[in-house]
């Protein structure tokens, strides 16, 4: 660590990261009762987030009335809020302790993708659990690298740096193509998300709950350049305090093809299925719908009818 980080100007950030370190040593059914609590907090002070969100359910759930979006918007900042506290168990819980509450299925599938030597992309999508998605991996995989976006605070991105790859795998930086596909031909399994708006290069307009949306298609071409299978990765939070469960399905048969669109509009409707299973779980504070020209509809402008 550079001497740098213990500046005055980044002790509130050490501060926060000790706290959580404190909220490690929390039972379980704290971190959901507290965790709901926050949630109900965030709810009430986050107004843009709380903004963002239900037009996001506005959008997904059109078939759900307004009194039941709003039943479901309750639930996601309880989601929310129990994400915040489910990030130490992520970091700090023992292996003994995060193996009673998280059940990892599907790792064979990676396994076999490893023995073929290619290397394995495991796509997923931005759940309020990815913390604990990210920790079920490098528990159970001996060879995996996680994409990840630095931040401004350079505290913070040494933290999740560091404590994301504590008990396994290695960083590699969203934007670094070439570390990603140096890992997957050394025949490592690579692990990211590529399912929020993207309109950099390489971004096409691909249908998420039937709305065209800015998106990256890099896996497509990705798989096409290296040869390694796709293999969906999905964690939810189980009811109460039953702790998680975590799926790798199989890879993807006839992937990729030669039309990157439809290849990541059929990993959209993996998405869309897994999110109506634990539609509070997806993280929908996030502007997902933007377009990539000026005469795309702004859903964002004006904010959603509130409660009365």
């Amino acid at each position: 660590m550079q001497w740098r980080l213990l500046a005055p100007r980044y002790w509130p950030t050490w501060a926060g990261i000790a706290l959580l370190r404190l909220l490690a040593l929390l039972p379980y059914a704290w971190v959901i009762a507290l965790g709901g609590l926050l949630g109900r907090l965030l709810r009430l002070v986050a107004r843009r987030f709380v903004s963002i969100a239900r037009r996001n359910l506005e959008l997904c759930f059109p078939e759900l009335d307004a009194p039941a979006r709003e039943r479901l918007l309750d639930r996601h900042f309880a989601s929310l809020g129990i994400a915040l506290l489910e990030t130490p168990l992520a970091w700090w819980s023992s292996p003994a302790r995060f193996a009673r509450l998280v059940h990892l299925e599907g790792r064979e599938h990676v396994e076999a993708a490893l023995a073929r030597g290619r290397g394995a992309i495991v796509l997923t999508a931005h759940f309020t659990t990815m913390e604990l998605a990210g920790r079920a991996l490098a528990t159970s995989l001996t060879r995996i690298g996680f994409l990840y976006r630095p931040t401004r605070n350079e505290v913070l991105t040494y933290a999740l740096e560091r404590f994301r790859t504590g008990y396994g795998g290695h960083a590699i930086p969203r934007d670094d193509i070439r570390a990603f596909i140096g890992a997957v031909r050394n025949n490592e399994c690579v692990w990211y998300a590529p399912d929020q708006s993207y309109r950099k290069k390489g971004a096409e307009m691909v249908r998420l709950f039937g709305i065209p949306a800015a998106t990256n298609t890099l896996t497509s071409r990705l798989a096409r350049m290296t040869g390694a299978p796709v293999l969906p990765y999905f964690l939810h939070r189980l009811p109460g305090t039953q702790g998680y469960r975590a799926v790798i399905h199989p890879p993807l048969e006839n992937f990729p093809t030669d039309d990157a669109v439809a290849d990541t509009e059929r990993f959209n409707h993996l998405i869309e299925a897994q999110v109506r299973l634990v539609p509070e779980q997806y993280l929908w504070i996030h502007r997902r719908f933007k377009g990539l020209s000026e005469d795309y509809p702004d859903y964002y402008a004006r904010e959603a009818p509130r409660r009365a």
